[in-house]
């Protein structure tokens, strides 16, 4: 069974399953976030959903580049958790079957291109403080503290 961090499923709300990826991203004291600043202003791990027939380990590159600008090295899995959420950008409900990593960051290629997101270095204990869900800093508090 994988552990649910957040509220609940809502009774009679109808979730899609979406599964993604998440990076954790140490490098010296610090670790690589990404800031959205919309639809609501967060701090999250870098990462987002498996885009069909994408491999986990493709879309974690992906991601991570899209939203800071780094490439990174050497993932390795770390576990998974799942959350209940709406996703405004979609405009749904998802069951979010999150798969977390950990890699290394390589070098910056330039300012992510995601939209409304920028790469962000703090603190692994910071980070625990704020990052948007609790699964995100669960991870980063088993694995970076």
């Amino acid at each position: 069974m994988i552990k649910r961090y957040g509220k609940a499923a809502q009774t009679g709300r109808k979730y899609i399953r979406r599964a993604g990826v998440y990076a954790v991203l140490p490098l010296g004291r610090s670790l690589l976030l990404t800031y959205q600043d919309a639809t609501v202003p967060e701090f999250q791990l870098p990462g987002g959903g498996i885009d069909p027939g994408e491999s986990p380990i493709a879309a974690l590159h992906r991601e991570v580049f899209e939203e800071t600008g780094w490439r990174i090295a050497a993932p390795r899995r770390l576990g998974a958790f799942r959350r209940f959420t709406y996703m405004p950008d979609y405009d749904l409900w998802a069951e979010k079957l999150c798969h977390v990593y950990t890699a290394r960051p390589v070098r910056p290629h330039g300012p992510p291109s995601e939209p409304g997101h920028s790469a962000v270095w703090m603190s692994a204990r910071d980070a625990v403080e704020q990052l948007s869900n609790p699964g995100d800093a669960a991870f980063v508090a088993r694995f970076s503290l």
